[in-house]
């Protein structure tokens, strides 16, 4: 991923605190991962809070620079980023990124996450894709059981995710995922605050995040769920934006599509998740759970699937 030059990153051995800065792996628009490592050498990502429309760096100072009428709402995103830490901080769940610490240091603030091994399902996909390849139903259902198993923990801590897509699902090196990126995470059922950005993907973002006038709730993930199975499908090609299905919705739908490829339980539960009214999506993950799992149950720990 290239890098862009207004948010240039830390530089090479750059000490932060108790870690030291190896390089950069990516960078959004709202901030740069990096791979770095502890004093005992144990490697580990560092996410830096650093939005690219409030904030500029350069040279070699790392304090970003941040215009005085953007100050107030740079602060305020960072509270949020380190909220956002602090919660993760406390769920323990073998599918969701680790946060092993948080600091503030340079004018921002920092997360320090567990270092995985593997590839993004993205590129999974881009992958596949580029040698032809098609995606096994097994191969779905095993990761989306475990996937969706780390959503429900976020949820019943009444967070919502609101940026799933095949980018933030990793891939460990034994094929388990690990969910990323909690940039967009939001407390509860409210709106995101506009001051501090829309955080969505176009393709995998709810109608309800795209100005659909309906309320965010885990119905919301639940459609981005359905779009990244879409996608997947789809060798790596995104569905439709969700704001553009509402004026006219091309989406051919998944038991159409696919009907001689994958069965008819897995289709039709891609297609129910992706509805664009909320009401006619699954309400919970644990239904999904329920449909998934299917044959897998004799593959998984059942005490995920209980209330």
């Amino acid at each position: 991923m290239s890098l862009q030059t207004d948010c240039s990153p830390l530089r090479k051995g750059f000490q932060l605190e108790g870690y030291r800065i190896d390089k950069p792996l990516s960078k959004g628009g709202f901030s740069i991962v990096y791979l770095a490592h502890d004093a005992a050498g144990t490697r580990v990502a560092i996410k830096e809070y650093l939005p690219a429309y409030l904030a500029q760096r350069s040279g070699d100072s790392p304090v970003p620079v941040i215009p005085p009428e953007r100050q107030a709402t740079f602060s305020k995103g960072m509270r949020s980023f380190l909220e956002e830490a602090r919660l993760l901080a406390h769920i323990r769940h073998p599918n969701i990124v680790g946060v092993l610490n948080f600091l503030k240091a340079n004018g921002t603030a920092y997360m320090v996450m567990r270092y995985e091994r593997g590839l993004s399902l993205h590129d999974h996909l881009r992958h596949l894709r580029e040698r032809r390849g098609v995606i096994r139903e097994s191969f779905l259902r095993e990761v989306f059981v475990r996937l969706l198993s780390a959503l429900r923990e976020v949820h019943k801590e009444k967070l919502l995710h609101l940026d799933l897509k095949p980018a933030n699902i990793y891939l460990r090196e034994d094929g388990h995922p690990v969910l990323l990126d909690f940039g967009a995470t939001r407390r509860g059922l409210g709106e995101a605050d506009p001051a501090l950005g829309h955080v969505f993907t176009a393709g995998f973002a709810a109608p309800e995040q795209q100005g659909s006038g309906e309320g965010l709730g885990p119905w919301t993930d639940i459609y981005a769920i359905g779009a990244t199975l879409y996608c997947c499908l789809d060798i790596g090609k995104p569905p439709q934006a969700a704001n553009l299905r509402m004026i006219a919705d091309e989406v051919v739908p998944a038991q159409q599509r696919w009907a001689r490829g994958y069965s008819p339980q897995l289709l039709e539960l891609v297609d129910w998740c992706m509805k664009l009214s909320v009401m006619a999506r699954p309400q919970s993950v644990y239904a999904l759970q329920k449909v998934l799992a299917g044959e897998l149950l004799d593959l998984v720990d059942p005490s995920w699937f209980q209330s």
